[in-house]
């Protein structure tokens, strides 16, 4: 491990690529929510690609919209949930050096996009404009805890 402080260590590199991913979760689930209220379709998603309009949506099923907001909504909020927690994570529990802590922030992370990310490809929602963001996270957790881990050890 280095000794000029100038140099991070690959703990501090790790803790520091964890808790950006974790801040990029935030705003993703930050945008998530603002565009529920101004535009009603997700990132990357197209009135063609999901089959209407939001006011074609509204205009066929009032319930249907509330309900696809109400959803949006909490994924919103459990997006950011964890995005706060990851980052939290990262800076206390892994800049102190605590293994567990660098599983936990990936680990919920990635059980997280296990669940989510499977049914775009399957419905047809797989657009890299929506996808994009999170695969971006992802790769910056993974780098993060590659590091983190090493210098754990």
């Amino acid at each position: 491990m280095p000794t000029d402080n100038s140099i991070p260590s690959s703990n501090t590199a790790g803790a520091n690529l964890i808790a950006l991913g974790g801040i990029g979760l935030v705003g993703y689930g930050l945008m998530f929510l603002i565009r529920n209220f101004t535009r009603f379709i997700e990132l990357g998603l197209t009135p063609e690609r999901i089959g209407g309009t939001p006011e074609q949506i509204r205009a066929f099923s009032p319930h249907l919209y509330n309900y696809i907001s109400h959803l949006q909504v909490a994924v919103a909020g459990l997006m950011i949930g964890l995005g706060v927690a990851v980052s939290a994570l990262a800076w206390r529990g892994i800049r102190a050096g605590q293994r567990w802590a660098v599983w936990a922030a990936f680990g919920a992370s990635m059980v997280a996009v296990v669940v989510a990310v499977p049914l775009h490809y399957v419905y047809g929602l797989a657009a890299l404009g929506h996808l994009g963001p999170i695969y971006l996270v992802v790769a910056v957790l993974l780098v993060g805890t590659v590091l983190a881990q090493k210098a754990v050890r």
